[in-house]
């Protein structure tokens, strides 16, 4: 029994740990739009906490002069400013920087969507808060960008990667393990693709409170296994996978809807996305294995203790999240 406590505790701190990290570690967001000829219309979210906001602030070039005082307000766990500028001569060749970055651990992304249809996105990180405006970004540098994007997304988007797990838990056959996954994959990306490309479309705090529950399902599949008997998760890994699958990918949509993607290289930006998403789950599954095999290795556990253990923890933090989610309606 103190051997299974101290299990608990472990993996509760691994665990519990993670979304309060994810919430630090969310991106800051410039999106700028050219509305006319040297005239861009500016939105800016920092990550922000009730009235407290990160102290990240977007520093123009000096050919660039506000039009107006920024309108400011929070929603959604944002602090948001939106303003207009007029930059002389435009933004091409000049360098934007965010202040205050570098004292931070999180990163900020800018996207500049130039008259003439061309898109831009960069990445900037605490050891780099500068980037110079691209005349035009290769196809390489676009597809180079969103997949590290969808690497990001998919380690920082700790409800997605608890479901993989409670899926890795629940299947021990290699195989079947994974058929299961990729029916996981196959169904989210074409919930991805289709609602990026804007042909249909869900609310985003139903979806996200959904897919908590889907959390929810799975773990109590892991709690109620019993040697001998298959219930419908185990028997139908595949379909469970893929009907969960489909809304997961409404969830990796709304992220990539916020960056946008670029005009000139749609399909590009969009499968290279989907498959650091992918990379970033594979790389999550060979961590967790290595992982259950020393904790297994260190506590002389069995692996039926194991799932149990981490089915009654994530029942508990999915039905913690699904409640947050339905509240914040």
């Amino acid at each position: 029994m103190m051997r299974f406590g101290t299990l608990l505790a472990i993996l509760s701190l691994a665990f519990v740990a993670s979304p309060a990290a994810a919430h630090e570690m969310r991106p800051a967001y410039l999106d700028m739009r050219e509305t006319a000829p040297d005239e861009f219309a500016l939105v800016w979210k920092v990550p922000a906490q009730g009235e407290m906001r990160l102290g990240l602030y977007v520093r123009l070039p000096d050919t660039c002069r506000a039009n107006a005082k920024p309108r400011r307000s929070i929603e959604g766990g944002a602090y948001i400013e939106r303003w207009s500028a007029t930059c002389e001569g435009g933004l091409k060749g000049k360098e934007i920087a965010i202040d205050g970055l570098r004292s931070t651990m999180t990163d900020a992304l800018a996207r500049i969507a130039h008259r003439d249809g061309t898109t831009e996105i960069s990445r900037l990180k605490p050891e780099a808060a500068t980037f110079i405006v691209a005349d035009a970004q290769t196809s390489l540098e676009v597809a180079s960008t969103y997949f590290r994007l969808g690497v990001d997304h998919i380690l920082s988007g700790f409800d997605h990667l608890l479901f993989v797990f409670a899926l890795f838990l629940l299947i021990r056959d290699p195989v079947i393990l994974i058929k299961t996954v990729t029916a996981f994959t196959i169904a989210h990306s074409i919930t991805l693709a289709g609602a990026s490309l804007g042909y249909f479309s869900l609310p985003q705090k139903p979806v996200e409170a959904t897919i908590a529950l889907s959390i929810a399902f799975v773990a109590s599949e892991l709690v109620k296994m019993k040697p001998g008997s298959k219930r419908l998760s185990e028997s139908y890994p595949w379909l469970v996978a893929f009907a969960f699958g489909l809304l997961h990918g409404f969830g990796f949509a709304g992220a990539l809807k916020e960056i946008g993607l670029p005009q000139s290289d749609v399909p590009l930006a969009l499968l290279t996305f989907n498959v650091g998403v992918e990379v970033g789950q594979l790389l999550f599954l060979t961590l967790a294995f290595v992982l259950l095999r020393a904790v297994i290795g260190l506590f002389s556990i069995s692996f039926a203790l194991l799932r149990t253990a981490s089915g009654y923890l994530l029942g508990a933090i999915s039905t913690f999240w699904l409640v947050g989610r339905l509240a914040s309606f």
